[in-house]
């Protein structure tokens, strides 16, 4: 009895062990020659499905299939380029009719136009703008006048030796004349300056201080070339803006100072200030020619704005009360004196 009950416990151990360790027969051969076997997999079903899956239908159902109503934005990659374009024009205007007052018909017409080309990326900062002004002024009883004029392109190459330090290395260029003639008014059968008499160019070298926004620029060069251009022969025999007589090129060497700043110091009110200061090492150290000019502009809307701008100029190059004896020769050179505009003006913009 023993001998029995000890043999169907043998046989119930191994037969359990060998279900455990049995593989799952997921394969099975396929009935063709003996020399080739075809294994197929079975369809095994799941007793538990994951919660995360999602046994779905994969055809598509049209009825369900709605359209695309929303309009999306093009892709379009990042640029490192800023570019401004702007276009203004300021008139002003005043009638009389039977004024008791007095006065004299008049209309006043002032076009600007503004274009920046700006790269920055890492070490390196390109600026590029161009500034371009023409304005007239029509009276009653009197001929066209010209009341503005500029003509001024200025471009910078910087780099910097990290993308954490403000401080730059740089190399910069500007380029300042006019569009026409400019007469002494009433005289206007003798030009007193002209398209590229005076032209300046100032070419340079030294380090900028751009901080991350770009508003704010200063430039300090220990080493500026300026060069005064008077084209004209007849400005060029009168020795005009600092040139040797009969001379159409005047050149200096000397340190320079630029600051631009552009900030919005009250709501819809920009203030944009620029400043140059250059004194010459041989000539006249310590004598510095300034060029300020600072603007206003109240903005109303998209289109129209108001503008307030001042223009201080002084440079020891430029006389004025000259005298000359009735022979042609100069008995006096004349002094310098400051040079003063001021612009007030309301008028349409465009920018894009």
């Amino acid at each position: 009895m023993r001998l029995v009950t000890f043999f169907a416990i043998f046989l119930f151990a191994f037969s359990s062990v060998y279900a455990q360790v049995n593989p799952l027969q997921v394969f099975e051969k396929d009935s063709v020659a003996p020399a080739f076997q075809v294994q197929r997999i079975k369809d095994i079903k799941l007793k538990y499905v994951p919660r995360s899956a999602k046994l779905t239908d994969p055809r598509t159902v049209l009825n369900r299939v709605k359209p695309v109503r929303k309009r999306y934005k093009q892709f379009k990659p990042t640029s490192f380029w800023t570019k401004v374009n702007e276009f203004g024009l300021n008139i002003n205007e005043v009638a009389f009719v039977n004024w008791n007052a007095g006065g004299e018909n008049s209309v006043s017409a002032l076009s600007s136009a503004r274009f920046v080309r700006n790269y920055k990326f890492r070490y390196l900062n390109w600026n590029n703008e161009a500034q371009l002004r023409y304005g007239v002024n029509a009276q009653e009883g009197r001929k066209l006048r010209k009341t503005d004029d500029q003509i001024r392109l200025a471009s910078a190459i910087s780099f910097r030796k990290d993308t954490i330090t403000n401080w730059y290395y740089s190399v910069k260029a500007t380029f300042n004349t006019q569009f026409s003639n400019g007469f002494k008014y009433p005289n206007r059968d003798t030009p007193i300056s002209r398209f590229m008499s005076p032209g300046y160019l100032f070419v340079g070298a030294g380090k900028s201080y751009i901080p991350e926004d770009g508003k704010f620029n200063l430039y300090i060069s220990p080493l500026t070339q300026k060069a005064t251009f008077v084209l004209d022969e007849d400005l060029s025999e009168q020795g005009a803006f600092g040139v040797e007589q009969g001379e159409n090129i005047f050149m200096e060497i000397g340190f320079l100072i630029n600051n631009s700043w552009e900030t919005e110091i009250l709501k819809n009110v920009l203030m944009n200030h620029r400043v140059s200061l250059y004194t010459d090492y041989l000539l006249s150290f310590g004598n510095v020619d300034i060029d300020w000019e600072m603007n206003f502009n109240l903005k109303v809307n998209k289109f129209i704005n108001a503008n307030i701008g001042t223009h201080v100029i002084y440079d020891d190059d430029i006389k004025f009360d000259e005298v000359v004896a009735d022979d042609g020769t100069v008995t006096d050179p004349g002094t310098p004196r400051i040079q003063f505009k001021q612009l007030l003006g309301v008028g349409l913009t465009y920018a894009f």
